[in-house]
């Protein structure tokens, strides 16, 4: 009996838990099933889902699943193509034992559930390359149990870091590439297990919270490409620290000798592209397992030291170019035998550096010198005693003083990257420079090469970007590589194009210059077919006829377009469709184009520059162009403009206007407050707001930034894509050395689009060859513009020149004239101004240029101020003006007053004379009909004279009397009008 006893209770707590088990799986399936049948997905390019059957009772064994004590645990559908059916009522979030989920690799397009964080046991999440969009539920990262969570690689997931728990597992977190955005919290120093954090490419700001000093598990760091600010945080207590990446950022601040000190394990470091200043930390070069050092586009200075000998055996990277580094490059450089990359470009660093140096860094495959105050020393001795020169990739070598091309180059077969422009090289370009088979990008610009030694254009098939610009070459072009996508041939003496359809024969270029030479000819269409176009610079040459209407089309692609300076006719084409231009900049200035402004310019919504100046356009102020809210500059002076300026209040604001240049037209009636204050920058006041630094600069690409290989390959044509994969030699090496031999591939110049327009300021005509960011100017001189001078005009914080001259304007100059604190040039002269010169005038500091020559203004000129260092000239053709610099002083009324001296002679001569005079009157008729009348009659200079003195004498006895200004037969005329 007791043998029953105790096989029931050992037999039936068996039973129990295999049918309780056996439930748990028919439910767990059940769950698996409806997930199926609930997504989308493709069974072509299933390797799980396509399997999951209904008549297999077991669930557990089905692929992408795995269970215990019959609960599934583990899911995997990466890479199954599923499109929909993730959402909060999915079957998956019923799975209350799932402690690993990998939706990886897949295309849902979907918003993320916000349910996931029901999913309590969950310790893997994997949701990395998956298509999601909208807000990541932030509780997903409370959830006690979480290790791992990957989430990168959806451009379109937003979100923001929580508070973090302490009572977090989580070991790695992986959000790069996502539109997480916000500040990095305090709270996550209470990660105490993290090892792993990658925030890459992401919208984070805000400083970096000192509490990651705390992080001690902290292995593998990358914040890069976001928008921190502050300083960097030391990670001395990140013992396990081995990869640290805080690149393209804004994180600033001197760094310690110290910071880095006890980071025995580190092996990369990038805080390139920042703001970081003074030395570099004496400990980062005494790491003795650091393989990568990068450090460029930073504001380090002072001497590079020298590397620790027991330190640096292993460094490979070393890149500390554009910062400001001096004195001399350190010889322990050149003992870094395992160094593949040497980039010190664009530096202060002096000396004379011999090649034979190079030499000895036999794993060298990227050398960059460029831009120091180096003098690189060609002449070796080319014997077979010493080691060969290394197979190099990457040659940059501008701007070093070379006067030739090093012989060594020759036998650089690998060579896909070489730069030696600005090095006064003359002679021909050597035959030999195009055999290079891998050979894709070539600059010998700014140099004085004279020709082509011989033709081997067809052993350059691969050239990808060629500049020689800046040159003296001449005559044809005789070279254009099939597949360039970039081509500089400006600034040269070249004379034709061979052939003249190259649109035909360059389908895949995307930026061409061929500006300042002697082309002449019609612009032929055939750039036109050129899809991939986005900068063609055609200025400053010969061209005639007329503009391609195909333009228009082309303007969906195209970003940039400067016709300028040539002998181009006809209509501008009105072909731009709606919602398809793309235009950053138009210059076609200095041409002979007539008719109107095309109306469909403002389809240009990006637009920025618009130059049309020194034309024949006969057309009214184009108002419509106001509708273009990103607009900068607008240059259309030396037309035939003409009508009033006033713009209906509808047509919208020109806010971002910095730059408008309407002189030398027609335009006539008064200058409308109402449109002034539709210039919303030029109010901008730089005390409150902070000023505008740098140049103006167009992207060619939008959001540019130097790119890795991983990022440009997505982004070129295929064909080009796969041709510059193959044509870089060693692809087995580390993924960052590949990435640094094409960064010159996609450099900032090339990019970057800046030209020059041409103003008058401080009485000249001046290039401005950079366009400074926060420079302002109005220049609406040589018109009939009337009217007072509108106080909506005194608005203009921002405003540095200001040229309203050869107008009608009447009136006082505004008092509030004192509100233009940053004008720096000033040309009111030839108008009809009346009263005193403002005292406020004299408040402006910064002013260099003024004229006020040639108007009606009276009293004195305000003394003890800089404006009394002006010339003579800027008050010139004001009889009512006195006090220095003029020569007449002003009287206790303030009327004008002659010297003492010349007083008193008058006097004396009066009193001495007076009887001769009365006695003497026949005589005075008869020489004053000579020397007076009859000059008149026969000298031009003094009709002149007498006509501009008489005016102005009639102007002030007869109230009734002003000047206006007409035009007859070209030129432009002051004469007294009755007053209506």
């Amino acid at each position: 009996m007791r043998v029953y006893i105790i096989f029931w209770l050992f037999i039936i707590p068996i039973s129990l838990i295999n049918f309780s088990s056996n439930h748990f799986v028919a439910n767990e399936r059940s769950l698996l099933l409806q997930l199926k049948n609930n997504v989308i997905f493709n069974p072509t390019k299933s390797s799980k889902l396509v399997h999951w059957n209904q008549s297999d009772d077991d669930c557990c064994q089905w692929p992408g699943v795995r269970c215990k004590d019959g609960h599934v645990i583990a899911l995997d559908l990466s890479r199954e193509s599923i499109s929909e059916g993730l959402n909060d009522s999915s079957a998956l979030f019923s799975l209350h034992y799932l402690e690993s989920l990998n939706l990886a690799f897949n295309n849902f397009h979907s918003l993320i559930p916000q349910d996931l964080h029901q999913l309590q046991n969950l310790r893997y999440l994997n949701l990395s390359n998956a298509g999601l969009k909208g807000f990541f539920p932030k509780h997903v990262f409370q959830i006690h149990t979480l290790e791992v969570i990957d989430i990168s690689e959806n451009q379109n997931l937003n979100g923001f870091l929580p508070e973090f728990s302490p009572f977090s597992s989580l070991h790695h977190m992986n959000l790069a590439n996502t539109n997480f955005s916000g500040p990095i919290p305090n709270s996550i120093s209470n990660l105490k297990m993290l090892s792993t954090i990658d925030l890459s490419y992401c919208k984070f700001n805000g400083t970096l919270p000192s509490s990651m000093s705390e992080l001690t598990q902290l292995v593998y760091l990358d914040m890069s490409s976001n928008n921190l600010t502050g300083p960097l945080p030391s990670f001395n207590m990140s013992k396990n620290l081995t990869y640290l990446s805080l690149f393209r950022n804004h994180l600033s601040a001197d760094l310690p000798s110290n910071h880095f000190e006890g980071l025995m394990n580190l092996a990369s470091i990038n805080l390139g592209f920042n703001s970081f200043s003074g030395n570099i930390p004496s400990s980062l070069l005494k790491l003795p397992y650091l393989r990568e050092l990068k450090l460029p586009f930073n504001k380090f200075s002072g001497v590079l030291q020298e590397f620790d000998k027991g330190s640096s055996l292993v460094l490979e990277m070393l890149d500390l170019s554009s910062n400001n580094f001096q004195g001399y490059i350190p010889m322990s450089v050149f003992t870094l035998t395992e160094l593949r990359v040497l980039q010190l470009s664009s530096n202060r660093f002096n000396g004379t550096i011999k090649l034979d140096l190079v030499r000895r860094l036999s794993n060298l495959i990227i050398l960059g010198l460029s831009h120091n105050n180096l003098s690189i020393d060609v002449n070796f001795r080319d014997d077979h005693v010493f080691s060969p020169f290394p197979m190099m990739i990457n040659v940059q070598l501008a701007s070093c003083k070379l006067r030739g091309i090093p012989s060594f180059l020759r036998n650089q077969s690998k060579l896909a990257y070489l730069d030696l422009s600005g090095n006064e090289i003359e002679g021909p370009i050597p035959s030999w420079i195009w055999k290079f088979e891998s050979l894709v990008t070539l600059n010998l610009s700014k140099n004085y090469l004279s020709n082509f030694e011989e033709s081997f254009w067809n052993n350059s098939y691969n050239l990808l970007v060629v500049d020689l610009s800046s040159n003296k070459l001449q005559g044809r072009i005789p070279f254009i590589p099939k597949y360039a996508i970039h081509l500089d041939y400006s600034n040269n003496k070249l004379s034709s194009i061979i052939p003249p359809d190259i649109g035909n024969y360059l389908p895949f270029i995307d930026i061409l210059f061929l500006s300042n030479n002697s082309f002449k000819g019609e612009i032929h269409e055939s750039f036109c077919n050129s899809s991939t176009l986005r900068l063609l610079d055609l200025s400053n040459n010969n061209f005639d006829g007329m503009i391609p209407k195909c333009f228009g089309a082309l303007s969906s692609k195209l970003r940039m377009l400067n016709f300028g300076g040539n002998k181009l006719r006809g209509h501008i084409p009105d072909t731009i469709s709606p919602n398809s231009c793309a235009l950053r900049y138009l210059d076609l200035n200095d041409n002979l184009l007539d008719g109107v402004i095309p109306k469909s310019l403002a389809n240009c919504k990006k637009l920025q520059v618009l130059n049309l100046g020194k034309n024949k356009l006969d057309d009214i102020f184009p108002c419509f162009l106001s509708k273009i809210s990103t607009l900068r500059v607008m240059v259309l002076r030396s037309n035939k403009l003409h009508g009033s300026i006033r713009c209906p209040i509808s047509t919208g604001d020109w806010k971002m206007l910095h730059i408008i240049d309407i002189s030398s037209n027609k335009v006539n009636g008064t200058i409308p407050g109402s449109l002034l204050n539709t210039w919303k920058a030029m109010m901008r006041d730089e005390g409150l707001l902070g000023p505008e630094f740098g140049h103006l600069f167009f992207d060619i690409d939008d959001n540019f930034h130097p790119m890795s290989l991983k990022e440009l390959l997505p982004l070129m044509n295929k064909y080009l894509a796969m041709k510059l994969y193959k044509l870089i030699p060693n692809v087995n090496m580390p993924r960052s050395i590949i990435d640094e031999a094409i960064a010159d591939y996609n450099m900032i110049d090339i990019s970057r689009y800046q030209d020059s327009i041409n103003i008058v300021n401080k009485g000249h005509q001046m290039k401005l060859v950079k366009i400074q960011s926060a420079f302002t100017y109005v220049d609406m001189s040589s018109n009939s513009l009337e009217g007072p001078i509108p106080n909506e005009l005194m608005q203009f914080k921002a405003l540095n020149a200001l040229n309203l001259s050869h107008n009608a304007l009447v009136g006082h100059i505004p008092s509030l004239i004192g509100n233009l604190k940053n004008l720096e040039s000033m040309d009111l002269s030839n108008n009809s101004l009346k009263g005193e010169i403002p005292q406020e005038l004299s408040t402006l500091s910064f002013l260099a240029y003024m004229n006020l020559s040639f108007n009606h203004l009276v009293g004195p000129i305000p003394s003890g101020t800089q404006i009394q260092s002006f010339d003579v000239d800027s008050f010139e053709g004001n009889e009512g003006l006195c006090g220095p610099p003029l020569s007449n002083y002003c009287s206790n009324d303030g009327g004008n007053k002659l010297p003492p001296s010349a007083s008193n002679t008058s006097q004396s001569h009066d009193e001495s004379s007076i009887d001769w005079n009365f006695l003497s009157v026949e005589l005075g008729c008869i020489f004053g009909f000579g020397i007076f009348i009859l000059p008149l009659i026969f000298w031009k200079k003094w009709r002149l004279w007498y006509s501009k003195h008489i005016d102005v004498m009639l102007y002030r006895i007869i109230p009734q009397l002003d000047f206006v200004f007409e035009h007859h037969e070209g030129k432009r005329y002051r004469i007294l009008r009755w007053r209506y």
